[in-house]
C-alpha cells in the first residue's frame, strides 16, 4: 500500500513563493515515476510537473521558469518550488505517483491548498 501526504501549501501574495512537500509512505519510491497536479475551483486537474525515477523533469508552460520539481530519494519526498506565484496558480495541489511503465498515476496524495492574493 502506498500513501502520499502533502504539505506546505498556504497563502501568499503575488510574486511570492512556496515549496509544496509530498512524503511517500510504501515500498518502491525510487522506481516511481511523480508528478504535481492542481486543481482550482469549477477547473479539471491538470498536471503541473514531472519527475521520471531518473530526475527527468518536464513542466506545463503555465509555470516553466516557475516552479521546480525536485525529489530526494533517501526521504521517499517529493518537491515542488513554486517562485513568482501569480493569482492564477491557486488551486488545490496534489501529489501522485505511478510506475513508470505505466501511464497512469495510480496514486494521490490528499491535497494542500495554495491561494495567492493580488
Amino acid at each position: 500500500q502506498v500513501r502520499l501526504v502533502e504539505s506546505g501549501g498556504g497563502s501568499v501574495q503575488s510574486g511570492g513563493s512556496l515549496t509544496l512537500t509530498c512524503v511517500v509512505f510504501g515500498y518502491g519510491y525510487s522506481r516511481y515515476c511523480m508528478g504535481w497536479f492542481h486543481q482550482a475551483p469549477g477547473k479539471e486537474r491538470e498536471g503541473v510537473a514531472f519527475i521520471g525515477s531518473t530526475g527527468t523533469t518536464s513542466y506545463v508552460d503555465s509555470v516553466k521558469g516557475r516552479f521546480t520539481i525536485s525529489r530526494d530519494n533517501t526521504k521517499n519526498t517529493l518537491y515542488l518550488q513554486m517562485n513568482s506565484l501569480k493569482p492564477e496558480d491557486t488551486a488545490m495541489y496534489y501529489c501522485a505517483a505511478r510506475m513508470c511503465d505505466r501511464t497512469r498515476f495510480e496514486y494521490w496524495g490528499q491535497g494542500t491548498q495554495v491561494t495567492v492574493s493580488s
